[in-house]
């Protein structure tokens, strides 16, 4: 769904660069956090022939505006690097694996585990950090990680099963999150997106013949509106992903971080004021939980912040270059 933060640093240009990077941080989250409603709208497709519709289709969106810009000069170089050719497969299917789940639970009436899911992601992305990475917390993320720990404890019990497609989609991006920062950092993000359908198009190809063959495909048979729906799978992909891009690069990563939290909240609206979704006491309580974790963390970014300006405007300014 949406990709983690990058560490991109703002590219300057004063206060109209960053209205203009807000603005399309807002446009990506937006878009992503409507996405039930789009994927609600494309039954009677199934999860599996969507998942393939959106794959294809975003590789085409993508390759189309590659050779529009002539930016094919980093394919060959990619290929010969095989430790960056396995890390975005890797990353590819985790991605596909986290596409997968987040249809099934719309089409299944569960936004709001999806929803949960992706309110439990930065908790899950800084667990990641400090167990794979080796990065050190300070105080409030440690607070914040055991609280989401309490929330994914107590959603279990409350609900008697394990909340399986929230912690899924939690841990497949995190983890789709991890790789790309191991390996894929080197890769701009309209050329990631194109290698990493492009790994993923054989299979989505199988999945068509397949449906296909069973008599199970609906692009062709339930009208010009649906089947326009399917093919603008890719445009809806890759549109909030270079929004996202374009933002990374002119805003603070803290505003990025912060503004994330947009998606997952107008997920758990859509679902319940518009796709009639019922959440019950028990799961709004844990949701509550979830919530004060991400209070901590944001308290936590905006302290960090905060305290990163203070000491860059400490440091002394260069001196005067020496007279020859």
């Amino acid at each position: 769904m949406t990709p983690p933060p990058s560490g991109a640093a703002p590219t300057g240009g004063g206060e109209a660069e960053l209205r203009r990077g807000t603005a399309y941080a807002f446009l990506a989250y937006g878009i992503w956090g409507m996405f039930p409603l789009y994927f609600a709208a494309l039954e009677p497709s199934g999860a599996w022939e969507i998942l393939a519709h959106r794959i294809l289709w975003t590789l085409a969106v993508v390759a189309l505006v590659l050779l529009v810009r002539r930016d094919l000069w980093w394919i060959r170089p990619f290929l010969s690097r095989p430790r960056l050719v396995a890390g975005i497969t890797l990353a590819a299917l985790l991605i596909a694996a986290n596409w997968i789940i987040y249809v099934l639970a719309v089409l299944t009436g569960r936004t709001y585990e999806a929803a949960l899911g992706y309110f439990l992601n930065p908790i899950v992305t800084v667990g990641l950090g400090v167990l794979v990475l080796g990065e050190r917390l300070r105080r409030l993320q440690w607070a914040a990680v055991a609280v989401g720990a309490v929330a994914a404890v107590y959603l279990t019990v409350a609900g008697g099963v394990l909340p399986w497609i929230s912690l899924s989609l939690a841990f497949t991006f995190g983890l789709y999150g991890l790789v790309k920062k191991r390996v894929g950092a080197s890769l701009e993000a309209l050329h990631s997106l194109a290698a990493e359908t492009a790994v993923l198009a054989p299979v989505a190809v199988g999945v068509i013949v397949v449906l296909s063959v069973q008599g199970a495909t609906t692009f062709a048979g339930h009208g010009v509106v649906h089947t326009t729906l399917l093919v603008l799978a890719g445009v809806v992909t890759a549109v909030p992903l270079l929004l996202f891009a374009a933002a990374a690069r002119r805003i603070p990563l803290v505003t990025v971080g912060l503004i994330q939290f947009i998606t997952p909240m107008l997920q758990l609206l859509v679902g319940v004021t518009l796709l009639g979704e019922h959440v019950s006491g028990r799961l709004w309580f844990g949701f509550g939980i979830v919530w004060v974790a991400l209070a901590l963390l944001s308290v936590d970014s905006l302290r960090a912040a905060r305290t990163a300006r203070a000491d860059r405007r400490a440091l002394p300014e260069d001196p005067p270059e020496p007279c020859p």
